[in-house]
C-alpha cells in the first residue's frame, strides 16, 4: 500500500513535470525531467521487483509449509492406520470371546437347570435308598431275633423231648 502511495505521487510529479515542460521552459529542464522519469520509472521498477523477490519469497515460504503440512498430514494418516490396524484385532477377539461367553451362558442355563433337577432326584432316591436300608435293618434285626427265639424254642422243645425220651426210657 506504501509502495502504490510513493508510485503515484511519482507520477503526479511526472504530470507537473510535463505540463512545465510543455508551458515552453528551457530544454535542460525537459532533460532533467527526463532523467526524473527514468530516475522514477528504475524506482519504481527496482520496487516492482523487490515486490515480485518477496513475493517468490513468501510463495517459497507458504510451499515450503505447506509441504510440511502435506508431510506430517501423511504421517498422522499413516498413525491412524496404524492405530486401526491394532483395534481391529483386539475388537474382533473381544467380540469373539463375549460371544463365547454368551454361548457358555446359554449352555450352562439348561445344564444348571438339569442338575438341580438330578441333584433333588439324587437326593429323592438318596434318602429313599437310606429309608430302605433302615427298613432292611429293621427286618433283619427283626429276622435274627425271629431266629433266634426260634432257636431257642426248637432248643427247649429239643430239651423237653430229651426229657420226655429219657423218662420212658427210664419207665421202661
Amino acid at each position: 500500500m506504501r509502495l502504490a502511495f510513493s508510485n503515484r505521487n511519482q507520477m503526479q510529479k511526472m504530470k507537473n513535470l510535463g505540463s512545465i515542460g510543455s508551458s515552453g521552459r528551457l530544454s535542460t529542464e525537459e532533460c532533467e525531467d527526463e532523467e526524473i522519469s527514468k530516475l522514477a520509472i528504475s524506482t519504481f521498477q527496482a520496487k516492482e521487483e523487490e515486490i515480485e523477490r518477496k513475493k517468490m519469497e513468501v510463495r517459497e515460504k507458504v510451499e515450503l509449509q505447506l509441504g510440511r503440512a502435506e508431510e506430517e498430514t501423511r504421517r498422522l494418516a499413516h498413525i491412524w492406520e496404524e492405530l486401526e490396524v491394532l483395534e481391529d484385532p483386539m475388537r474382533k477377539e473381544v467380540a469373539m470371546v463375549r460371544k463365547k461367553i454368551d454361548m457358555a451362558i446359554r449352555d450352562l442355563k439348561p445344564l444348571g437347570q438339569n442338575y438341580q433337577k438330578k441333584e433333588k432326584e439324587y437326593k429323592e432316591a438318596f434318602e429313599a435308598f437310606n429309608e430302605k436300608n433302615r427298613e432292611k435293618a429293621q427286618l433283619v434285626a427283626t429276622l435274627i431275633e425271629m431266629l433266634t427265639e426260634s432257636e431257642r424254642m426248637r432248643m427247649k422243645k429239643l430239651e423237653e423231648l430229651c426229657i420226655a425220651t429219657e423218662s420212658l426210657s427210664m419207665k421202661q
